[in-house]
């Protein structure tokens, strides 16, 4: 982190003199130049000053806690962008608060995942925030048309997210068209309420419209003459829209030349004719999304002609043939991203015939794509050579040689993945060409070993995900060569790498900013490891360390009073008792966590910690909880916006168990 040494003396009396030399409009031109969350709190701790600074001009704002809003707005008074995603009870009283404070600087506000307001809390919010551009109320199953009404005063509203808002109807999206005439974006996916009349609102009313979702609506081909009258409309999506035929894509094709992106995904009574009709009059097309729709894929070659512009084609889960591949190929000289996942009829004739006409390709993805072999990728690697992502799980077929190709000849690869394939050593040496790698996806792949690992350490520095998901041939050394060549690594899944220990932990330990730790089934790991983690890794927001048997309350303990951003984890078949999950109470941002089989925690323990952990959204416990723990307490959790997952999981008792059993007793 650029700032954290500043934190000590420079080694003169005057360490800070260079900075008293400079204006705060200096300063904040270095503050703006900083992007990662780490250095700008680095920078807010260097003094008062720039503690200052740093609240002064910051625009951004997600917090985690719903009940620390009005002091953290107050110290962040310019915040223009609020993100509340993270904070699953927003009561009326809160958006008050922040309707107070805020008032007209506020722009953009997300209450995605946020739950418990009412239209009358909207109300007060748009009372004040009367600039607001931007609004996501997605996932509002609550929501009525009374909250659309209250929407519908935002004057200025650009941007409506509304997904999964299923008791807004007709009546409410009329209201929202009329007062929001400014609106550019409007996503009504899977708004059950919504039909043709309340798209023939906003297509009279919203003139502005670019992208409007109305994928998983009951909405037919009326709405589609409706949105005719959006001359500007540049993004559409109708994935899953049952109500649409042939016959209503024709109506399309009369206007919506302005067409960038078009969505027909799972849209099961239209078919390649009125695919054709429709393409005719888009010749501006970008992005075309075709997924589950092998009835369009089956006349696409013709139509592609028609599309000189396309750059992203997605047919996830179809059947394409060889045929359909070349023409992809040949009508598309400047395709950068195609995803054929899951699609059946790949094979290496197909992409033979297409890559070498796609060679400014930057993104493939043929996950599952089981018939394709090493064919296949010594044409992508030939001619594909900038590519930066390629998806490949469970292409079995494809042989070791095949990833050596395309470390050899692939050098600007950032994202892999080889998830269940049969890279090796040899593959993860040639693939460390890579040198701007950042996801390396290789669970599953049994003849990796820490040699493939270590070449990986040593020369792709800016990696910050690693899955290594029962890759059983991973031990210690490589997971050491990882964390000492990896610095920036945020992210490592080691599940049921049997053959992992502490060491690999004390390892990791060292890489300060990793955030998301999944050790589920490592049964040499124990509390030892677990707090070097804690010690190290004070950045860590998911924990999986289920299965681990041997981490008890000596490992939960320290990690409690260290990991203080911990939002989710499972803690099911350690050996913690009462005092470790009461430890854990004390992490305010806790919101997700699952607790099965945990034969040392009591139902008062359980009671009493689920009642400390002030934030949870989520807990998983076994179903016999349910009559064990008082009513009173599951009703007082739910009312503060938390939800219950019972399991009927049965009790597996694994060797490891027994040992740590037997520790125990």
């Amino acid at each position: 982190m650029f700032f954290s040494s500043m934190k000590k003396p420079f080694g003169s009396p005057t360490s800070m003199g260079f900075f008293n030399a400079l204006n705060e409009e200096v300063i904040i031109l270095i503050l703006q130049k900083l992007e990662d969350p780490l250095d700008l709190k680095s920078f807010s701790l260097v003094c008062k000053s720039f503690f200052a600074i740093e609240a002064k001009n910051r625009t951004h704002l997600q917090p985690i806690r719903s009940e620390l809003l009005p002091k953290t707005l107050k110290r962040y008074h310019k915040t223009l962008h609020l993100d509340l995603s993270f904070c699953p009870r927003i009561a009326d009283s809160c958006l008050h608060t922040i309707s107070l404070i805020c008032r007209s600087n506020l722009l953009s506000l997300n209450l995605s995942h946020s739950r418990f307001f009412s239209h009358s809390g909207l109300s007060q919010l748009i009372l004040n925030c009367v600039n607001l551009v931007e609004i996501n109320l997605s996932n509002g199953t609550h929501l009525t048309d009374s909250a659309a009404a209250a929407i519908a005063k935002l004057k200025n509203l650009q941007s409506l997210r509304l997904t999964r808002c299923k008791q807004i109807s007709d009546l409410g999206l009329g209201c929202i068209a009329v007062g929001c005439s400014k609106l550019r974006l409007l996503s009504l996916k899977w708004c059950l309420g919504i039909t043709d009349m309340g798209i023939g609102l906003v297509a009279v009313k919203c003139k502005e419209i670019r992208s409007l979702d109305l994928s998983y609506t009951q909405i037919t081909q009326d709405s589609l003459a409706s949105i005719l009258l959006l001359k500007d409309l540049e993004d559409l999506f109708l994935a899953g829209c049952h109500g649409i035929n042939d016959d209503g894509l024709v109506t399309l094709k009369k206007g919506c030349r302005s067409l960038k992106t078009l969505d027909i995904s799972n849209c099961r009574n239209v078919t390649h004719i009125g695919f054709s009709s429709l393409i005719n009059g888009v010749a501006f097309l970008g992005r075309l999304t075709l997924a589950y729709s092998t009835a369009v894929i089956n006349g696409i070659n013709d139509c592609l002609r028609s599309l000189p512009k396309l750059h992203t084609i997605k047919l996830d889960d179809s059947h394409v043939t060889s045929s359909g591949l070349k023409a992809i190929g040949e009508c598309c000289p400047l395709l950068r991203e195609l995803s054929l996942s899951k699609c059946k009829g790949v094979n290496d004739e197909g992409i033979s015939s297409l890559a070498p006409k796609c060679k400014e390709l930057r993104k493939l993805d043929i996950t599952c794509c089981g018939e394709i072999t090493k064919i296949s990728i010594a044409s992508i690697s030939q001619s594909c050579t900038r590519l930066s992502s390629l998806k490949m799980e469970c292409c079995s077929l494809v042989s070791g040689e095949a990833f050596v190709l395309l470390g050899q000849r692939c050098h600007f690869l950032e994202e892999v993945d080889f998830t269940s394939n049969e890279i090796d050593d040899e593959g993860l040496k040639s693939l460390s060409n890579c040198s701007e790698l950042i996801c390396l996806k290789i669970g599953i792949c049994l003849n990796i070993t820490d040699k493939g690992l270590s070449y990986v350490g040593s020369s792709c520095s800016k990696l910050r995900e690693l899955d290594l998901y029962r890759s059983i041939g991973i031990a210690d050394s490589g997971i050491a060569a990882i964390a000492h060549g990896c610095p920036s690594l945020e992210m490592i899944n080691m599940s049921y790498c049997t053959e992992i220990t502490n060491c690999s932990l004390i390892s990791l330990s060292k890489c300060q900013r990793l955030n998301v730790l999944e050790i589920r089934g490592c049964q040499h790991i124990s509390s030892i490891g677990l707090s070097a983690i804690a010690s190290g890794c004070r950045h860590l927001t998911k924990l999986d360390v289920k299965k681990c048997f041997s981490v008890d309350d000596s490992g939960i303990v320290p990690l409690a009073r260290s990991s203080h951003n911990l939002r989710q984890m499972n803690l099911s078949y350690c050996s913690i008792t009462d005092v470790g999950l009461l430890a854990l109470a004390s992490i305010s941002c806790l919101q997700n966590m699952t607790v099965l089989h945990l034969r040392g925690v009591s139902a008062n323990g359980l009671a009493t910690a689920l009642l400390a952990c002030s934030c949870l959204s989520k807990v998983k416990l076994h179903s016999c909880f349910s009559s064990l723990l008082p009513r009173p307490l599951i009703e007082h959790m739910e009312a503060r916006g938390c939800e219950f997952q019972w399991r009927n999981k049965p009790f597996q008792v694994e060797d490891g168990m027994v040992l740590a059993m037997k520790k125990m007793g």
